[in-house]
C-alpha cells in the first residue's frame, strides 16, 4: 500500500519543511540549525523504527524490516550524536548544565534521559554477539529502553519552544507515541499467544 508510506513520507517530511522556513533560523548559526535538524530528524527516525519492528511497512520482508531496524538504529544514534555535538560546539556552559540535569531548562533531563537510553541500545546491539545475548534477554533489555527512549524524546520536543511548527510537532510526536504503544501492544499479545499455546500442549 503506497499511502502508507506517503503517510510516513508527509509525516516527517512536513514538520522538517515547516522548520526550514522558520523565521526563527535568521538568527540561529550554521551549526546550531545543524543541531537542531539532526534533532528533528532523530524524532522522524524514531517512527519509522516501530513500523519497521511491527511489520507494518509494506513491500519489506521480515528479514529486510530488521536490518533496515538496525542500521537506522545506528543513524539514529548518529543523528543524536550531531544533535548534542552542535549544541556543545555552540553552547557549552548550557550543555553542561544539561548533562548535569541542572539545567533550569524544564526539557533538558527528558533529552539527557533519552540521549543516554539511545547511546545504551547503540552499545548493546552492537556488542549483542560478544556478549552472548539471547533473542529473549534482549528484548527484556532493549523494550524498555526503547519505551524510555520514546518517552523522554517526545516530552523534550513538545517542551520545546523553537523552529519546529508546533501542530507539525504535536503530530509527529503523536504518531512516535502511538506507533510504539501499537507495536508494543502487538509484541505482548503474540508473546502471550505463544505461551497459551505452550501451555496448552
Amino acid at each position: 500500500m503506497p499511502l502508507i508510506w506517503a503517510a510516513l513520507a508527509v509525516a516527517i517530511g512536513v514538520p522538517i519543511a515547516l522548520a526550514a522556513a522558520s523565521e526563527q533560523l535568521a538568527w540561529r548559526g550554521p551549526v546550531y540549525i545543524l543541531a537542531g535538524f539532526a534533532g528533528i530528524v532523530a524524532l522522524g527516525l524514531m517512527l519509522v523504527q516501530p513500523l519497521l519492528i511491527g511489520g507494518v511497512l509494506p513491500g519489506l520482508s521480515a528479514y529486510r524490516a530488521r536490518r533496515a531496524h538496525h542500521w537506522i538504529g545506528g543513524a539514529l544514534a548518529l543523528a543524536v550524536v550531531i544533535h548534542v555535538a552542535g549544541l556543545w560546539f555552540t553552547s557549552p556552559p548550557d550543555m553542561i548544565d544539561a548533562l548535569t540535569f541542572s539545567s533550569p531548562t524544564p526539557f533538558s533531563p527528558f533529552g539527557v534521559v533519552a540521549m543516554w537510553a539511545i547511546f545504551a541500545v547503540a552499545v548493546l546491539a552492537a556488542l549483542r554477539r560478544r556478549l552472548g545475548l539471547r533473542l529473549r534477554t534482549w528484548r527484556f533489555v532493549h523494550i524498555p529502553l526503547a519505551l524510555v527512549i520514546v518517552a523522554c524524546s517526545v516530552v523534550h520536543c513538545l517542551l520545546i519552544e523553537g523552529t519546529m511548527e508546533t501542530v507539525s510537532k504535536a503530530v509527529l510526536c503523536a504518531a512516535v507515541l502511538a506507533a510504539t504503544v501499537k507495536v508494543m501492544a502487538d509484541l505482548w499479545r503474540k508473546r502471550m499467544v505463544r505461551s497459551e499455546t505452550v501451555v496448552r500442549q
